[in-house]
């Protein structure tokens, strides 16, 4: 089982990572071609183009200045404890044991903006580069365009193995990838909450809850649909009158 999740604004790059163990980004280049177009972009645009506030955008400006390569333990840090959003509060990596981030190396990965497809033990640094930001680069209208082969690519390649894939990750983010193209089952569970009669998604319990939902499935090591739909964190369970077979909803009072 393959499990998507989205990244997240929200960073955390002075704790340092329960492990010095890393790997390193397969879509390096790729990302060194667009620092190289976002430095010649001037504050204007950069606000313009993510909606940022002053102070932000002059953040992610030095950001973009000070990105340097090869990554290492002193100027980056690995993936899966530098993002600190809803989704990575649910998922709580900090409590994971080295077994588990070992199965997250192999079956969770988290698309980036940035840097393409990521695993939790890739090394990152800081930035804010949203899949859905309108920048142009090397011919591509935005980076859905300039990320989607070779994503596509990757996921594919991995579920020649895996046969499913849990996304988990905001329809931002996974329009990055060309789910057409994969040979595989598809499952895209959403939660809800109970509100009067009926049950509402509501976007910071659903965020908290696919990083539950990914650590539930880390840690159980669940393979198929059948152990999915076990999920039962945080007061969620299978809501199988609201579901359809490939798109399981998970409600709670």
């Amino acid at each position: 089982m393959l499990v998507i999740i989205s990244p997240a604004k929200k960073l955390d790059f002075e704790k340092p990572a329960l492990t010095t163990k890393f790997t390193q980004l397969s879509g390096i280049d790729k990302s060194k071609k667009l620092i190289k177009e976002l430095k010649k972009c001037d504050a204007k645009k950069i606000s313009s183009l993510m909606k940022l506030s002053d102070s932000l955008t002059e953040l992610n400006m030095k950001r973009y200045k000070s990105f340097k390569t090869p990554f290492t333990l002193k100027n980056a840090k690995q993936a899966l404890f530098s993002f600190k959003g809803d989704t990575y509060v649910g998922l709580d990596a900090e409590t994971m044991k080295v077994k588990d981030i070992d199965y997250a190396q192999k079956h969770l990965r988290i698309l980036s903006g940035l840097y393409g497809l990521v695993r939790p033990l890739d090394l990152i640094q800081p930035y804010r580069l949203e899949m859905g930001t309108k920048f142009s680069c090397e011919g591509n209208k935005n980076l859905y365009e300039y990320w989607q082969d070779s994503i596509t690519k990757e996921v594919k390649s991995l579920l020649k193995k895996e046969k499913v894939l849990v996304n988990l990750a905001s329809k931002e983010y996974f329009s990055a990838i060309s789910f057409k193209e994969l040979d595989a089952e598809i499952i895209t569970p959403a939660f809800k909450e109970k509100k009067g009669d009926g049950f509402k998604m509501v976007s910071f319990y659903a965020k908290k809850a696919r990083g539950m939902m990914s650590r539930f499935i880390i840690d159980h090591k669940v393979k198929d649909l059948k152990g999915l739909l076990k999920f039962n964190v945080d007061g969620y369970k299978y809501n199988k009158k609201l579901s359809t077979e490939f798109a399981p909803v998970f409600t709670r009072s």
